[in-house]
This record gives structure tokens, C-alpha cells and sequence, in this order.
């Protein structure tokens, strides 16, 4: 069994990131730009902006944080998003999930610009990626692939089951893995005998939210596990949705949660705002 090891990936893309944001700077005088929403005070979306923030700063990102109270209304939010579209200098902008329930989210992404939508959720981009166009992609799935990529795991022709169908994570990895040649199978919280379809994945890829919702019995030997999920146990410890001291004695390949999935995320949110601002007119 092989670790797949985002920590340690994550660092190479944000080195690799920041050396090219370097280079535009001096041949272009252009210093990438993000900007970030956040409405209300979820404990856990602070911590992610924060993280992200940080992220900016070591590869020479400019960053700034709207922070705005739970009651804010739908228009105020609108009207902040078209000032970032309209800001020659910011070049991603993104919304933090989630929004409180009396705003309508789907409304709130489609308002940011299509070119500046860096967390590839704009239905312009999820329509590109369906077709297989270029576009931006969203940041977890797209980090998944890139660490298959590295550990030159090519799964063309392999039988892909993905649990979960989110629009953040679980649809966009699915069509990633179509574009890559995958035979994928789609399960959720509606599908009926989930080890039917687990049994028989050469790659397995789980992003529910659920812990040990992967036992053993439901993977075969020599399985790729890409686990996703992140649950927070009693005693405070991280772990996925797997159960990784079981699965990874028949795996060939993991992901530890944490460091395997979630550094990548933040990694290609970097590379996709520098993505966007090198094509900044």
C-alpha cells in the first residue's frame, strides 16, 4: 500500500505557483488577485478563509476578505459580487459555503463573472467541464486528479465509482473522470446496496461526509482509495469517510485524511486564480 500524499504535493504546486506568479509580476507587472465572501459566523468557514488567506499570502496572492453578518440581504451580496466583477484587479472571486438558508445560492454563483468564477461553480464552467472544454474546474476534484496524476495512476479504462453527487465535489469529479476515459458509476444517498458498486471499483473515491461509511468488505483487493470526506470523532480526531486502518491492508493506493484531499483543494485554488489573472487584458 502506497500513501497518496496531498500534504506533500500541495507544498510542491504552492513553490511552483509562487515562482510563476513571480515571473508575472516582472514581465507583466501583473499581481494576481482574489477576492473571498463570507456571510455569517460558521466556526468552520472562518477557519477555511483563513487558511486560504494565508495560502495567498506565501505565493504572493492579494487577497481581501467581504465579511458580512448573517442577516445581510440577497441584493447587498449581489451588489458586492458585481463590484468584484467589475475590480480590474481581482481576477478569482469566491463565495465561502455555505450561505445562510434565506439566501438563494444558486442566484449568488451565477452572479459572479464566468472569467473571475475560480471555484469553477458558475454553470458556464460546469458546462465546459461537461463537454470537456477548458474552463475552471472546482478545486477538490481537480486536486484529485492532479494527485493521480502524480503518482502517474492513469485511470483510463478503469471501473470509477464515486460516492456522493454533490455539485462541489461528487458531479464535477465524475466528469472528470469521464474525460479521463473512466467507465464511472454515480452512487448517493439513494442508491440501493451501496457494496454492490463498490465491490467491483478499480478506483473508489468518497466524499459524503459520513464516518466508516467504507468498511472493508465493501472494497476489493488492490483498490485505489480517494477519500474525501472529513468527520471530526468524539475525542476530536480527524478521519474520512473510510475506515482507513482496514481498507489501507487491501488498498494500493490512499489518501490519509488529513493530508491527503483537502491541502490539494487550497493548492488549486492558487492555480486557478493564477490561471485567471494570466489571462488578465
Amino acid at each position: 500500500m502506497q500513501l497518496l500524499d496531498g500534504k506533500a504535493l500541495s507544498k510542491k504546486i504552492k513553490n511552483d505557483v509562487g515562482r510563476d506568479i513571480s515571473d508575472l509580476k516582472q514581465e507583466r507587472g501583473i499581481v494576481p488577485g482574489l477576492a473571498v465572501l463570507l456571510v455569517g459566523n460558521d466556526p468552520a468557514s472562518h477557519v477555511y478563509v483563513g487558511m486560504k488567506k494565508k495560502a495567498c499570502e506565501d505565493v504572493g496572492i492579494y487577497s481581501i476578505t467581504h465579511e458580512m453578518p448573517d442577516s445581510i440581504n440577497q441584493d447587498a451580496i449581489i451588489d458586492t459580487i458585481k463590484m468584484m466583477n467589475d475590480n480590474p484587479n481581482i481576477d478569482g472571486i469566491l463565495i465561502q459555503l455555505p450561505l445562510p438558508s434565506h439566501i438563494d445560492t444558486n442566484q449568488i454563483l451565477e452572479t459572479v463573472a464566468p472569467h473571475k468564477d475560480v471555484d469553477g461553480f458558475h454553470p458556464f464552467n460546469v458546462g465546459r467541464l461537461s463537454s470537456g472544454l477548458d474552463g475552471f474546474v472546482p478545486c477538490t476534484p481537480l486536486g484529485v486528479m492532479r494527485l493521480l496524476e502524480e503518482y502517474k495512476l492513469d485511470v483510463k479504462g478503469m471501473n470509477a465509482v464515486v460516492v456522493g453527487a454533490s455539485n462541489i465535489v461528487g458531479k464535477p469529479m465524475a466528469s472528470l473522470l469521464l474525460n479521463a476515459g473512466a467507465t464511472v458509476d454515480i452512487c448517493h444517498i439513494h442508491t440501493k446496496n451501496l457494496k454492490a458498486h463498490t465491490i467491483h471499483a478499480d478506483i473508489l473515491l468518497v466524499g459524503v461526509g459520513k464516518q466508516n461509511l467504507i468498511t472493508d468488505d465493501m472494497v476489493k483487493d488492490d483498490v485505489i482509495i480517494v477519500d474525501i470526506g472529513i468527520n471530526k470523532t468524539d475525542d476530536g480526531k480527524l478521519v474520512g469517510d473510510c475506515d482507513y486502518n482496514a481498507i489501507s491492508k487491501k488498498a494500493s493506493f490512499i489518501t490519509p485524511v488529513p493530508g491527503g484531499v483537502g491541502p490539494m483543494t487550497i493548492a488549486m485554488l492558487l492555480s486557478n486564480t493564477y490561471k485567471s489573472a494570466k489571462k488578465r487584458k
